[in-house]
């Protein structure tokens, strides 16, 4: 095409855009709130969200005007648009699965059967057998790992060259990581094709679990030793690490999030810092992992914002370009799933990791939709990681750089996001730094308040869960969980305990080395006895108060499983008798909206067709057994068949708890009360309180 065509079609278009008249943001406003009947734009299209930010029903170019680095490209800073020129065109996403597994061989085969189909990337996190019993009090998933031999028999036949890993530890991570090095050793790999990342994130533990294994100094220590080796020896494998899941899973908002996830960063380089290293070579080891959310655009300027705000600061600190760059790994979350119509979180999950593509993540965990109720077996992990393959095949989300780049509405939410994350982590700062801050409770009480207010939105069905506490299914068949129990199907004892080591030297050092750690693993020191050798002091053991890790729906979960427990033992679940009166099309959207509101409880709303005699609903009820009763009908009948009904369901049962559908005003409320009726069921009732009180009231909690 000649350039001559190309300029006569650029002035064809300016000349059909002047054609219609940009209206002005009054205009449009005057517009929608006369169909708004009188209401304000605010009072009815505006939504508050968990961070305190006003979500507009639009967005316009004026709403981003004064922004700073909106005409920089992918790969430029502050990296907002990502750390790559190309995005994903030149590679795509890490496709990094976490590997449910008890044994080494059972992880190497489940591993090597996966990356055979698309997995990309291991993840794995490490324990061993001195951590067996905290490892099942905390239900943490994860590999037991004893000594090289294991690294061997749970990577064997796996090239590392070729595969990147992202392997976490908690406790005695420098036991874990010479083992670790003995084995690529025993390998003969070129240590500079090892790619990915092997560490240790203590505050994210701390806040976890309360406690460490060891002092923050001593375990701050280990962290350094594990950074300069890997500097001097591993220049593409990270060893720092900085995990926000347990602030997103025990109901904290994207702001804690990111402000958490920057001062535990800043905090990481001030330590690697005061152990000689520059912020450079420590910011160049760190790896930053989110949970991804059910609020899809929130999500994708969360991870946005993320880079601008790290970029920022290293740049302050003097860090060079590599530095400011925040890597990101990424996980769909944990709080969002479900226990009860399990198959909907694959529907979550491919949500969430959407969002995740599109903020640039550069690795991504999509959780299997059975995470929160068994093991993951190999369907579970097939659709989680054919969910990577249709964004990435299908959608073809690798092809297009920062898709999300000058859409008005994610523009201005990245950088309210960043605003109120870099309020907050001053005011972190301000007090000490982020150990300081979890040492007198700040990060935990703010994360509380917002715990608390998502409870009561899901409590009272403001926020949804589909499945859950809204359409229920009371008849779904549970998903077959195959028991794990690592004390009977694992060997606590050393892999090495027949092997005649030479360690005497090692053990009388006061401090292993890095090289120690490794040659001792290399001639054949277990992960136990290693750690018993670093001779680190467990008296000064940092304690602060942990987080409430938690999911969303868990409290609905808890209902249904006492109805069900109840079913067990008495052969149906706990039944409610719906008096439903009068024509069908007078009581039908009430008695729809009465069935969703107990069976989401447990409840068997005890279905009829409806009565045309006040006879004929007591003879009903009579033969029903149920404790429970709601009146169903209109507003104009209830004066005459409240009265009636009431006392006749009361002399059946006097203990029969009569309810009301609908809200009456209240002079009518406190007559139907003194007249029996206990309660009133309608959309501003707290749905998972009523059902609770009604499981206690009703003995069927025994």
């Amino acid at each position: 095409m000649s350039e001559n065509t190309n300029t006569s079609n650029h002035h064809l278009e300016e000349k059909l855009f002047t054609e219609f008249p940009k209206p002005t943001a009054q205009e449009w406003r005057d517009v929608v709130e006369k169909s708004l009947k009188g209401a304000t734009i605010e009072e009815k299209l505006v939504t508050r969200t968990y961070e305190k930010i006003d979500l507009q029903p639009m967005y316009r170019e004026e709403d981003i005007e004064g922004f700073p680095y909106l005409e920089t490209k992918p790969g430029e800073f502050p990296f907002v648009r990502g750390t790559k020129k190309q995005g994903y065109l030149d590679k795509p996403w890490d496709i990094c699965q976490d590997i449910d597994s008890s044994t080494p061989e059972e992880f190497n085969q489940i591993a090597r059967y996966d990356l055979d189909r698309g997995q990309t990337m291991l993840k794995l996190f490490l324990y061993e057998s001195d951590e067996i019993n905290i490892h099942q009090a905390n239900k943490r998933k994860g590999l037991l790992i004893s000594s090289v031999n294991d690294f061997r028999k749970a990577f064997q036949n796996i090239n590392l060259e070729e595969v990147p890993f992202y392997i976490e530890t908690a406790n005695g991570g420098k036991a874990f990581f010479a083992s670790f090095v003995a084995y690529i050793q025993q390998q003969n790999y070129d240590f500079k094709k090892i790619k990915g990342c092997f560490g240790m994130d203590p505050l994210s533990d701390l806040v976890k679990e309360g406690s460490l294994s060891y002092s923050l100094n001593d375990t701050y220590e280990m962290m350094a030793e594990m950074t300069k080796w890997s500097i001097k020896n591993t220049p593409n494998l990270r060893t720092l690490f900085v995990q926000t899941h347990p602030y997103h899973d025990a109901g904290g908002n994207v702001i804690h999030e990111l402000a958490f996830a920057i001062s535990s960063g800043l905090e990481y380089l001030r330590e690697m810092d005061h152990r000689d290293l520059s912020i450079d070579d420590a910011a160049n080891k760190m790896i930053f992992s989110f949970s991804i959310g059910s609020n899809f655009f929130m999500e994708i300027a969360k991870l946005r914002a993320a880079r601008m705000l790290w970029a920022r600061i290293i740049k302050e600190l003097g860090g060079n370009e590599a530095a400011q760059k925040m890597t990101i790994h990424s996980r769909t979350s944990a709080w969002t799933k479900t226990k009860y119509d399990p198959y909907v979180n694959i529907l979550r999950g491919t949500v969430e990791a959407f969002a995740g593509v599109i903020g640039g993540t550069d690795s991504l965990q999509v959780s299997p939709f059975d995470e929160a109720i068994k093991t993951s077996d190999e369907f579970s992990r097939r659709i989680a990681r054919n969910t990577h393959l249709i964004l990435d095949k299908e959608s073809n989300l690798s092809k297009v750089t920062d898709p999300a780049g000058g859409s008005w509405y994610i523009e201005s939410l990245t950088y309210t996001i960043a605003e109120k994350a870099w309020e907050l982590f001053q005011k972190v700062e301000e007090n000490g730094g982020m150990f300081k801050a979890l040492q007198i409770g700040l990060p935990q009480e703010l994360i509380a308040q917002v715990s608390e207010e998502k409870t009561a939105n899901i409590k009272n069905r403001k926020d949804k869960f589909i499945g859950t506490n809204i359409y229920p299914n009371l008849l779904e068949t549970s998903l077959k969980t195959k028991a794990l129990n690592q004390e009977e199907d694992v060997d606590q004892k050393s892999t090495t305990d027949d092997v005649k080591t030479n360690l005497a030297h090692l053990k009388e050092l006061e401090n292993l080395s890095m090289e120690d750690a490794i040659d001792a693993a290399n001639n054949g020191a277990s992960i136990t006895e290693l750690k018993k050798m670093m001779n680190y002091s467990t008296s000064t053991r940092p304690k602060i108060r942990p987080l409430m890790i938690n999911r969303g729906a868990k409290p609905y979960e808890i209902l249904r499983q006492f109805s069900e427990a109840y079913k067990h033992k008495n052969g149906e679940f706990p039944t409610v008798f719906v008096a439903n009166y009068g024509p069908v099309a007078k009581y039908k959207a009430r008695t729809d909206f009465v069935t969703d509101f107990f069976e989401v409880g447990g409840f068997k709303v005890l279905q009829n067709k409806g009565f045309d005699s006040i006879t004929e609903v007591i003879d009903l009820f009579n033969q029903s057994g149920s404790t429970i009763a709601v009146i169903c009908s209109t507003d104009d009948q209830y004066p005459e068949i409240v009265p009636i009904l009431t006392k006749q369901f009361k002399l059946k049962n006097p203990k029969v708890n009569v309810l009301l559908a609908g809200k009456p005003v209240i002079e009518e409320m406190n007559l139907y009360k003194q007249l029996g009726v206990n309660d009133f069921i309608h959309m501003h009732v707290n749905n998972y309180d009523k059902l609770e009180n009604l499981q206690l009231d009703g003995g069927f909690r025994k």
